[in-house]
This record gives C-alpha cells, sequence and structure tokens, in this order.
C-alpha cells in the first residue's frame, strides 16, 4: 500500500464537510477544513429538528463537533474566504485570506449576532443637547448609577462597562435608569435598548437571584420537560419569564442545555439537575428557600 503524502483541503464546514473531513482524517491523511463563516456547523447548528427522523440536529451534529476538535489530524480554518487555487491534481496550493477576530475565539459559537449588535463598531451619533430628555432618578437609584456613568463616559466605546456595571448593581434595567444613561452619553435611546436586549446578561425586569432554566430542547421535551415547567410554575406560583414577588426564583425555557444524556434537564443557578421527575420538583426548590433562610439568619 502507498505511503500517504500531503495534505488534504475540506471546503465548507457543514455537516457534510465534517463528516468528510473526519473519513480522510481516519483513513492518515492531514486535513485543513475551511470555512467562510465564524464557526462550523452550516445549516444544521440552526436547526432544532432533521427531517425525517425528527432527531435533535444538535445530538447529530454535536458528536462531530467533538471529533474534529480533539482529532489530531484535523486543523479547522474559520472566517476564511479562497483567494485562489494553483497547481495541478495531486499538488495544489490553496491561498486562503482569513479575517480578523475580534472576539474570544474559544468561546465563540459562530452565530454572527455580536456583529450586528457589537456597542463598540457600530458608531452612533450622540444626540444634541436639544433633542436630549432630562431625567431624574430616584435617591436610592442615583448613587449606585452616577459613579458609573461618571467613571466610563469619557472612555471609548463606554456603553458596555456602564450597562454590565449597572446590570450588575441593580439586577435589570429601569427605564429611566436607561433614558439617564442615554442623557448622560448622548447614545440614543433606541441604541442603548439594543444593546440591552441583546445580552441574555441583562434583562429590562427584575430578575430573581436563582435563574430557573427549564430545557425545552427535542431530547428534553420528549422526556416531559414541558410538564417539569408547569409544575415549577405551580410551585413558584409564577409563569414563564416572571419572577417571584421576593425576587428570589427567574423563571425560564432555553432550547437546549447541551446535556441531552441526562434529559430532562433543568438548571437553578450554576446547578444542573438531570433525569428528573415532576415529583422532584418542589424538594429542589424548598432547598433553595431554605438555604436563603439559613444565610438571611446567619
Amino acid at each position: 500500500m502507498p505511503k500517504k503524502i500531503g495534505s488534504v483541503a475540506v471546503i465548507g464546514g457543514g455537516i457534510g464537510g465534517m463528516q468528510a473531513a473526519l473519513d480522510l482524517a481516519d483513513s492518515g491523511m492531514k486535513v485543513y477544513l475551511v470555512e467562510s463563516k465564524p464557526g462550523i456547523g452550516g445549516v444544521m447548528s440552526k436547526l432544532d429538528k432533521t427531517f425525517p427522523t425528527n432527531d435533535c440536529a444538535m445530538c447529530t451534529m454535536a458528536p462531530r463537533l467533538v471529533e474534529i476538535s480533539r482529532h489530531k489530524d484535523i486543523e479547522v480554518i474559520s472566517h476564511s474566504d479562497i483567494e485562489k487555487i494553483e497547481g495541478k491534481p495531486g499538488k495544489l496550493k490553496v491561498t486562503l485570506n482569513t479575517k480578523a477576530r475580534f472576539v474570544d475565539v474559544d468561546k465563540c459559537t459562530g452565530c454572527g449576532s455580536c456583529t450586528e449588535s457589537c456597542p463598540v463598531r457600530n458608531v452612533v451619533q450622540p444626540l444634541s443637547l436639544e433633542e436630549k430628555e432630562i431625567v431624574e432618578l430616584a435617591p436610592e437609584i442615583r448613587e449606585k448609577v452616577f459613579d458609573t456613568v461618571r467613571k466610563h463616559k469619557n472612555r471609548k466605546g463606554p456603553l458596555m462597562p456602564i450597562l454590565q456595571e449597572v446590570s450588575e448593581n441593580l439586577k435589570y434595567f429601569p427605564g429611566d435608569v436607561l433614558k439617564y444613561i442615554s442623557q448622560e452619553t448622548g447614545y440614543p435611546l433606541a441604541h442603548i435598548l439594543r444593546i440591552a436586549t441583546f445580552y441574555s446578561g441583562f434583562s429590562l425586569k427584575p430578575i430573581g437571584k436563582y435563574i430557573v432554566n427549564v430545557c425545552m430542547g427535542t431530547a428534553c421535551y420528549v422526556r416531559g420537560a414541558e410538564k417539569l415547567l408547569e409544575r415549577i410554575s405551580d410551585v413558584l406560583e409564577i409563569g414563564q419569564d416572571e419572577t417571584t414577588p421576593d425576587r428570589l426564583f427567574t423563571l425560564k425555557s432555553v432550547r437546549c442545555i447541551g446535556c441531552c444524556g441526562l434529559s430532562p434537564v433543568i438548571t437553578v443557578g450554576d446547578d444542573v439537575y438531570g433525569k428528573l421527575q415532576v415529583k422532584d420538583i418542589a424538594g429542589i426548590i424548598k432547598k433553595y428557600k431554605e438555604n436563603e433562610k439559613e444565610q438571611n439568619h446567619a
């Protein structure tokens, strides 16, 4: 059997390109998987289910993503375009144009939404003084917001650090606070609202100390996630996307937590609970309520 030499370029990082890269690498070839988008996965990464089997798209794609990331003979070159191909069959040279990145590649999922909502690159002209709405905040809120705005307002790209710090202090954005930030920084309220509503870490409504996320992905849904959501809603006496009056819990649903093998799954804060039954919910919620009482009495 002749010795394999050289390398192979697979153009396109969709599910077909991913499988081709794995097959070639398993045969002993060095593979460069080239994708023009920021990440691999193609159309399947945007799907919830696949036709006609109704399988979970992520369950199909995730094992291949893991294999590719761990395979010693596969190198992913994403966010890159082909400029030219030279040579002849068996001895080709491919020239790529790799685009600059402005994110942490290790954390990037390749959705591209951050580009559309970037508070630094999307330059917005500040409002003139005549167009500003004069807003006065309540004393207990103004004290927390005033120092934050003053600290960051004169730096380049001030919105994100201001919103992050205000969110950390207040846990959500009251309408008057966003108007006040607009007044003090000069940025239109519509632009600030776009940033405040894009990132999942921000909220326009009061949120609880513990976010209860119920996974409604395919694997969890078919194993009873909807009943878990109903039970949690009954125990907490709130609906989805609502917060308990004591601001201890906020109830949300998510498309996939990435724990399909443990379905149905919920998370409470940073804690993950899998293979749940409806009867388990009351005990889980009770544990956090008791912990909160102990902390308050300590």
